[in-house]
């Protein structure tokens, strides 16, 4: 490994003076190639370390303990691989939510019968009020310009609803959900501008179940922050439905979430130098800090233990 990114591009530089030489070039790369497969898939330790970061420390929101578990963790197993010239920590400041007591959140027609509906507070939210149960209508957009386009005695009071799903005929589901990600990021701040008392999003996902999934939303200079929660699509699709035949139906959501003030972290770098072009950088990096509802092996537990095994 120490020698590949100067062969890689020695080859590369001498592709571009030598075309002679470079027709040996694509079959030496490949075969150095294969070596690296054989390397990860023969004696590889990515699946030992996902399951040690994600299993025994879990989610790891950042400013968390577990966090900071992650963080020690990672420089005193880069330091076991005995690969990188020098493991250290670089210090830096971290945003710190905590998500407080779990969420609660229902359906309540205008009768008076209730529904109960999996919701999560969206990360970087505030909490209801006090606390305490907030009960509001409900109006629904499927998008930040339809919410736009409405009258202020339409959104005023209640609760907007962002409804817009995944578009499952985008193949790159990373495509779909940056189509969506907008009414998340963005969707409480635009609410509360509007005079809205919350905003209710539909979660960022294809999968129909009842696992509302959190993610960050931001509300930039907003003069009234109001409280962002993730409806799974199961209730997203069920509120949708009710509403459609009780338009005078209320949501009631409780959450207890907060910022505090930043917390002191570290990343954690391992530098290999080059015997050729030291002073040139390839960098290849993961994220430690995960959400915590899960044990963050997709986002990005992967991408750490890659990270670390190339």
């Amino acid at each position: 490994m120490r020698s590949l990114s100067s062969l890689l591009l020695a080859g590369l530089l001498a592709a571009s003076v030598a075309p002679a030489t470079a027709q040996t070039a694509p079959k030496a790369d490949s075969l150095n190639i294969r070596k690296i497969y054989d390397e990860a898939l023969l004696r590889g330790q990515s699946y030992d370390n996902l399951r040690y970061l994600c299993q025994r420390i879990g989610g790891r929101l950042a400013g968390s303990p577990q966090a900071a578990m992650a963080v020690q963790w990672g420089k005193l197993t880069m330091e076991k691989a005995n690969c990188f010239d020098k493991v250290y920590l670089q210090e830096c400041m971290v945003p710190h939510w905590v998500r407080g007591a779990k969420e609660k959140g229902q359906i309540v027609g205008n009768k008076g019968k209730s529904i109960p509906a999996a919701v999560c507070a969206l990360g970087g939210s505030v909490a209801t009020p006090g606390n305490k149960p907030l009960r509001a209508g409900v109006v629904e957009v499927k998008s930040l310009a339809e919410l736009k386009a409405l009258p202020d005695a339409a959104v005023k009071g209640k609760f907007v609803f962002f409804n817009r799903p995944f578009n499952d005929a985008l193949i790159e589901p990373g495509a779909a959900y940056g189509n969506a990600g907008d009414q998340r990021r963005s969707g409480p701040a635009e609410a509360g501008r509007r005079g809205a008392v919350g905003a209710l999003v539909r979660s960022l996902t294809s999968a129909q179940d009842n696992n509302p999934h959190t993610g960050t939303t931001v509300y930039g200079d907003t003069p009234t922050k109001v409280p962002g929660a993730a409806l799974s699509t199961l209730a997203a699709d069920q509120l949708s439905q009710l509403l459609a035949g009780d338009p005078k139906l209320e949501f009631e959501l409780q959450m207890s979430c907060e910022t505090l003030p930043d917390e002191k972290s570290y990343s954690v770098i391992g530098e290999v130098r080059g015997s050729k072009y030291p002073e040139q950088i390839i960098t290849v990096g993961g994220h430690l800090d995960s959400w915590d509802l899960a044990e963050g092996a997709h986002d990005d537990g992967t991408g750490v233990v890659q990270s670390i095994e190339a």
